[in-house]
């Protein structure tokens, strides 16, 4: 038999750029000790090579962490194509365009792709109900299955509402410790009334049920608060509508009325739902959020690509908010994988440290959908799905 090789025993120092174990703050850079298959030791990288000298050193990739989270996407446009356009032109030209692709077979390809990525977890909006259905059984997955309400009249608030609550609490019935849970999104500020945006939120506040809400994507949100007409009110399907924007929040716009302060006024934030984009705000909103306890959900890409802005990361963690991380659809952000965020995110804030951005894409994604996350730590079995 031939001889193993000499250092063939010797256990192995993997490095990165950043290491984050799933507890504290990370290090950067820092690295992981693999001896026989097992996680001997991690940490800063001088400390290592000084505990580990006879370990052999090998850079194993920008990043060791546990899977990231994906905090935030639209499954059932996971068959879209991808196209980066200005805002008001993505939604006629991607989202309508290509609405026949929306459904339960984009759902279960895009979920499929995340189980195979090694997602930690999942936040998804399901906007119909064949796609809870066909979503909420799944076993590769574990996270939170939003479903999505619409209505922007105020005096349709109380049927639909029943007729939401109805298949809650059916699907409700369905689900597993440590599979997919069931959450509700009331789509937009704009697009859900102020009365069916009290009655859902406070149904989820009461049932313990997680939620989420897009506010302050698009510059035109805050306009349209402060003045109650601009792009958004214009590109609305007209007959879907209220003829005035006052009817829709339940009181008039206002100079000062932002997206953020309405959903504080009305109560909603006191149900602490995840809040996503969040890229058009004041100092004003970031206190109330971070008042609240909210935490927040990041689509880097996406709002690149559909020319909203940019998030105001350091603000946020100034004010100890909790950041998470997603993707958006396909259709926005262009992949599901979250590493492509961080990675981006690197990139677009060259002054923030890393270690937040690989922070929020682990534990700050598993704050939001409620899940455990994984931990890496001294004893455990070492897997090359670590290394992003």
């Amino acid at each position: 038999m031939r001889p193993m090789p000499a250092d063939s025993w010797l256990p192995e120092l993997l490095t990165a750029d950043v290491l984050y174990t799933g507890i504290g703050g990370g290090y950067a850079p820092g690295g992981v000790v693999v001896s026989g298959g097992v996680v001997a030791a991690t940490g800063d990288l001088a400390t290592l090579r000084a505990s580990f000298p006879h370990a052999r050193e090998r850079r194993a990739g920008a990043v060791i962490a546990p899977p990231p989270v994906n905090a935030h996407t639209h499954l059932d446009m996971s068959a879209y194509d991808f196209q980066a356009l200005p805002y008001f032109r993505w939604l006629p030209e991607v989202v309508i365009a290509q609405q026949r692709r929306r459904g339960v077979a984009g759902a279960l390809a895009g979920a499929a792709e995340l189980a195979r990525l090694g997602a930690g977890a999942v936040g998804d909006i399901v906007w119909a109900g064949d796609v809870m259905d066909a979503l909420l059984p799944r076993e590769d997955l574990t996270g939170v299955l939003y479903f999505e309400v619409l209505g922007p009249f105020p005096e349709r608030a109380d049927a639909i509402f029943a007729g939401v609550r109805e298949r809650l609490e059916r699907w409700r019935r369905l689900e597993r410790p440590g599979g997919l849970r069931v959450g509700l999104s009331p789509h937009t500020p704009f697009t859900v009334s102020h009365r069916l945006m009290r009655r859902v939120t406070e149904y989820a506040a009461g049932e313990g049920l997680p939620l989420q809400i897009h506010v302050a994507e698009h510059p035109a949100e805050a306009e349209l608060f402060r003045t109650g007409g601009g792009p958004l009110w214009e590109h609305r399907p007209a007959a879907l509508y209220p003829a005035t924007f006052a009817e829709v929040i339940g009181r008039g716009p206002e100079p000062d009325l932002t997206p953020v302060r309405y959903l504080d006024e009305l109560g909603v934030l006191r149900a602490r739902p995840a809040l996503v984009h969040m890229v058009n705000v004041t100092p004003e909103d970031i206190a109330r959020v971070a008042a609240a306890g909210c935490a927040v959900v990041s689509c880097p890409r996406s709002n690149a690509h559909l020319e909203c802005g940019a998030f105001p990361w350091a603000a946020f963690a100034a004010a100890g908010v909790e950041v998470a991380l997603g993707t958006d659809s396909v259709a926005s952000g262009g992949s599901l994988d979250v590493r492509g965020e961080v990675a981006f995110a690197r990139a677009l804030y060259p002054a923030l440290d890393p270690r937040l951005l690989v922070r929020a894409a682990v534990k700050g994604g598993h704050r939001v959908t409620g899940t455990r996350p994984q931990v890496l730590r001294r004893g455990d079995p070492w897997d090359e799905r670590f290394v992003w």
